[in-house]
C-alpha cells in the first residue's frame, strides 16, 4: 500500500492490462480476512481504494464492480476513534494492533505506533540472536508493536513491557491478548506488563526483572525526560544478570537534533560505546497515507 508498490503495479499493467491483477490485489488487501477482521482506518482504506481505482482506470481495463463496491462500502462508514494496523511477519504470523486514529488521544501520544518502533521491530527480525532465550525489558512499550513482533519471531524466554500511562497500558494489554500472547495462550514466552515511572523505578525492581536485553523506541523526544532516561539506563546496567550487564538498544527518530545530541552527550558521559545501525524496511512499512499516496 505504499507509493513504490503502486509504481510497480503501474509497470506491471503496462505489460498486462488484465483486471485480474487489480482484483487479486483487492482480495489480498481490503477484502483479505485479516483486513475484514481488523480493519485499518476508514480514511486509509478510502485513499488506498481511490488510488487503486485511479491506477486501474489509467490502464484502460474493463471496469471492476468489486472495486467500486468496496469503495462505496467504505464511504458509507463513519471514521471512528480507533483502528487497526496489521503487519505480516516472515514466520507467517501477523501482528495486529488496535490504535487511536488521532496522534494525541487521552492526553498521550502513546496510543499510536511511531516510526522508530517500526525500525526497531525490523532490526529485531534481522538480529534475532539478540533476543532468543533472553529476558527482554522494553522501556516505553506504547501499543506494543516491537514487543509483540519480538515475542512472535525472536523467541525470548520472557518479555517485560513497561509504560507509565494508564490508557496506554490498557491498550497494550488488549493488543497482547489480541495477538494471543497472554501467558495462557503462549506458554513459549512469559509476558508481563508493568506500570513503572522512570523516576520511581528502583534497582530492586530491575533486579527482579533480570533483563539481559533492554530496548526502547522513540523515547528521545523531550529534553526534559532525557536525564530520567539516562538514570534508568544507569540503574539497568548496574542490575546485571549473571554478572554481565544487559545489552541496550534504543531506536530514535531525530526530530530535534539538539535533543538527540543532548542524549548522546549524556550517554558518552556515562558510557563510551555508541552504535548506529541501519535497516532495510521489508515488513514494517509505514501506513502514513501522506507517505503512502
Amino acid at each position: 500500500m505504499c507509493c513504490c508498490f503502486l509504481q510497480l503495479l503501474e509497470r506491471e499493467l503496462e505489460n498486462d492490462s488484465s483486471s485480474e491483477i487489480i482484483l487479486d490485489i483487492l482480495k489480498q488487501t481490503c477484502l483479505h480476512p485479516l483486513c475484514c477482521k481488523h480493519p485499518p482506518s476508514v480514511r486509509y482504506r478510502r485513499l488506498f481504494l481511490s488510488q487503486l481505482i485511479k491506477t486501474h482506470e489509467a490502464s484502460e481495463s474493463e471496469p471492476l464492480d468489486e472495486l467500486y463496491d468496496a469503495l462505496g462500502e467504505v464511504l458509507g462508514v463513519e471514521e471512528g476513534t480507533e483502528c487497526y494496523k496489521s503487519y505480516l511477519l516472515p514466520c507467517g504470523e501477523a501482528v495486529s494492533l488496535s490504535e487511536s486514529t488521532a496522534v494525541i488521544s487521552e492526553g498521550t501520544t502513546g496510543l499510536v505506533t511511531w516510526e522508530a518502533a517500526l525500525y526497531l521491530a525490523e532490526w529485531a527480525l534481522e538480529n534475532t540472536h539478540v533476543f532468543t532465550d533472553r529476558t527482554v525489558l522494553e522501556l516505553g512499550s506504547g501499543v506494543g508493536l516491537t514487543g509483540i513482533a519480538v515475542c512472535e519471531s525472536c523467541y525470548p524466554s520472557s518479555y517485560v513491557f513497561i509504560d507509565c500511562h494508564l490508557s496506554v497500558l490498557h491498550r497494550l494489554r488488549d493488543n497482547i491478548q489480541l495477538n494471543g500472547l497472554d501467558n495462557q495462550n503462549s506458554p513459549r514466552v512469559c509476558v508481563s506488563v508493568e506500570h513503572l515511572e522512570w523516576e520511581e523505578v528502583t534497582e530492586k525492581q530491575l533486579r527482579e526483572i533480570g533483563a539481559t536485553t533492554v530496548i526502547a523506541a522513540d523515547v528521545v523526544y523531550d529534553p526534559d525526560i532525557i536525564g530520567c532516561l539516562v538514570k534508568v539506563l544507569s540503574k539497568v546496567l548496574r542490575c546485571s544478570a549473571n554478572g554481565s550487564p544487559p545489552d541496550v538498544y534504543i531506536s530514535s527518530t531525530i526530530r530535534n537534533p539538539d535533543t538527540y545530541n543532548s542524549f548522546k552527550h549524556q550517554l558518552v558521559f556515562k558510557w563510551t560505546r555508541h552504535l548506529v545501525s541501519w535497516v532495510t524496511v521489508k515488513f514494517f512499512v509505514t501506513t502514513d497515507v501522506k507517505r503512502a499516496l
